[in-house]
């Protein structure tokens, strides 16, 4: 029986540090992700979803695909600025599909700016050997 609690404990202990590069591999590409959206690049921003993304937006329709989630970026991009994203948490869920919890913040635009903050849940695909958002959904904290 200790063989096999041993051999769980090494595969267990494997799999963190792949966790943890996962989770920062997910950070890098949330920081691109904000930086061509505070850029004004919404064509770059929409790069980052799957083909068959689906993004879910708090009271908004369902946007479906990269172009339409495109134009749902350019349209954000006129109300809000300096967006940040947070992974908080990244689970792997096959060899092809990850899981991320995390929060943003963001300022929106006009006369009274406020600071906005919020929690987001996505599903990362690998889509031709990248990252890709296949499933996007957020909603603020207030």
């Amino acid at each position: 029986m200790r063989p096999i609690g041993f051999a769980v404990l090494a595969i267990v202990a494997a799999c963190v540090p792949a966790l943890a590069d996962e989770k920062a591999d997910v950070q890098a590409l949330n920081d691109k992700f904000a930086a061509e959206f505070n850029a004004g690049n919404f064509a770059a921003v929409a790069g980052h979803y799957a083909q068959d993304a689906v993004a879910l937006p708090p009271g908004a329709p369902l946007q479906r695909e990269p172009k339409a989630i495109q134009e749902f970026w350019t349209a954000a991009g006129a109300q809000v600025s300096d967006l940040k994203l947070t992974a908080q948490d990244v689970k792997a869920l096959g060899p092809d599909a990850l899981q991320e919890i995390g929060s943003f913040s963001l300022r929106t635009k006009g006369a009274q700016p406020q600071s906005v903050q919020g929690k987001y849940v996505v599903i990362w695909r690998k889509e031709g050997g990248n990252w890709k958002l296949a499933t996007d959904i957020w909603n603020t904290d207030q």
